[in-house]
């Protein structure tokens, strides 16, 4: 991992406070309409790990993990703050979060937005492929498009152990 960055497991109700107002003031939520109210919400519920990236002691993003159920392994939401974007964050949560539930699944899932073209690139870049489309899904008149990078089936899955 980079000089200076640090990823860890965090149930604080300050950093989550304002993790939801990091997202509530970036795109693709506020295109969507989901207020700060409804990005809180999105931290709660049984299943999730919270992992807050902090560079040089600020924060700088987070990322929500769905890791139970049928799409276990799945990325529910990624963030980078606005000051922040441009020097590899997405990229290095990312890898933390594939090193994370490759320990559970052998399929990485994550969610975006059609008009998210950066988020895309980006996931696309990283190895994800696109399995679906979910039109109307968040919001009418938009998509969602499913991706999953994998390195195999769930079937007799051995997992990784670092």
């Amino acid at each position: 991992m980079k000089s200076g960055i640090d990823i860890y497991l965090s149930a604080d109700k300050s950093e989550i406070e304002q993790s939801a107002a990091m997202m509530a003031d970036t795109d693709p939520w506020l295109k969507l309409g989901i207020d700060y109210e409804k990005c809180l919400v999105a931290f709660e519920g049984p299943c999730k790990e919270i992992y807050m990236l902090k560079s040089d002691g600020q924060l700088a993003g987070f990322a929500i993990l769905q890791i139970c159920g049928t799409f276990k392994g799945y990325i529910q939401t990624i963030c980078i703050q606005k000051g922040f974007r441009g020097q590899g964050l997405g990229k290095t949560i990312l890898q933390f979060c594939e090193k994370r539930i490759l320990k559970i699944s052998p399929n990485i899932f994550i969610c975006v937005s059609s008009f998210n073209t950066g988020a895309l690139k980006l996931y696309r870049e990283y190895g994800f492929q696109l399995i679906g489309e979910l039109e109307n899904f968040v919001k009418a008149g938009y998509t969602e498009l499913l991706l999953r990078k994998t390195v195999g089936a769930i079937s007799g899955y051995k997992p990784v152990n670092s």
